[in-house]
């Protein structure tokens, strides 16, 4: 009986090591239409949000963030985000602010441009002090780069300042969003300094990397690509979370979880799956249909 439950015990830590279980990142706040902070956060579903964007910042210009109908920064700035933010942190879930995205004004013209924006990023979003934080008094787990536009000079630079700030007592993330062609065009120098605690790919928009119907090969090899290159602790598997969420490169629930996530949870490296975004995603029930899987 003894050998048999020790036998047992040893069978159960051997599946469990051999199985990674992953968590979903959501990108929250470019559709006013979606559910507020707090229901996001609530459903259970969600390890980590993006605050989607800070889309103005570098060159001297005064950083603004932008979160569509959710708030209006220019009038009564976005504070009653703040609370929202502690509820979530609360319940576990890693809250980010997503700098960049697909429309806005950004880049960074030198190294002390790069220095005044993390100081800026640390004053009034972590746990700086600012007379003015735009999400009050809420301290932000890290900072996310989701950078489509511009140049690619000097996000390393900014990384490197951003963790520099981690040592002031609390843990700092940094995490990024590149596209899944290998090395990103405006990050990949940024993604050589190793500072990246997590890395959502997104295998969107990509068709040469992405998943088409009938072919999960070409997914798979980037995938391994990335792993094996990239020096972040985790690395996520980056979707929309319905059809019309991207141009392309959207997976059945039940591929992803039946074909490709069997395959790219063999990696050390598996985080999870990001999804693109959470207005889609309350469209399709995408992440529900998912998440046991993920």
């Amino acid at each position: 009986m003894a050998f048999n439950l020790l036998f047992s015990s040893i069978l159960l830590l051997a599946i469990v090591n051999n199985s990674i279980a992953g968590g979903i990142a959501i990108y929250w706040g470019q559709n006013g239409n979606e559910a507020t902070l707090n229901d996001t956060c609530n459903s259970g579903r969600y390890a980590y949000v993006n605050l989607a964007f800070l889309n103005k910042f570098g060159n001297g210009q005064t950083p603004e963030i932008n979160l569509a109908g959710h708030c209006n920064p220019a009038v009564n700035g976005c504070t009653i985000v703040g609370p929202e933010i502690k509820h979530c942190q609360k319940l576990g879930v890693k809250v980010m602010l997503s700098i960049g995205g697909g429309v806005g004004n950004y880049s960074l013209a030198s190294k002390k441009d790069a220095k005044d924006v993390a100081r800026y990023l640390w004053n009034n979003f972590l746990g700086g002090s600012s007379s003015f934080r735009p999400l009050g008094n809420a301290i932000l787990d890290g900072i996310d780069f989701d950078i489509e536009l511009g140049s690619p000079l000097h996000y390393e630079d900014l990384a490197k300042y951003l963790k520099n700030y981690s040592n002031r007592g609390r843990k700092m993330y940094l995490t990024a969003a590149p596209q899944c062609p290998f090395p990103d065009r405006l990050l990949g120098t940024a993604l050589n300094s190793k500072l990246f605690d997590k890395v959502w790919i997104q295998f969107y928009n990509n068709p040469p990397c992405q998943f088409t119907p009938n072919n999960t090969d070409n997914l798979k090899n980037s995938w391994v690509r990335w792993t094996t290159s990239v020096k972040a602790k985790r690395i996520f598997l980056g979707l929309p979370a319905a059809p019309q969420a991207a141009g392309s490169g959207f997976i059945p629930a039940d591929v992803l979880t039946e074909e490709i996530l069997p395959a790219i949870k063999k990696s050390r490296k598996y985080g999870g799956v990001m999804l693109w975004s959470k207005f889609w995603d309350e469209q399709s029930g995408y992440s529900a249909a998912i998440v046991k899987s993920v």
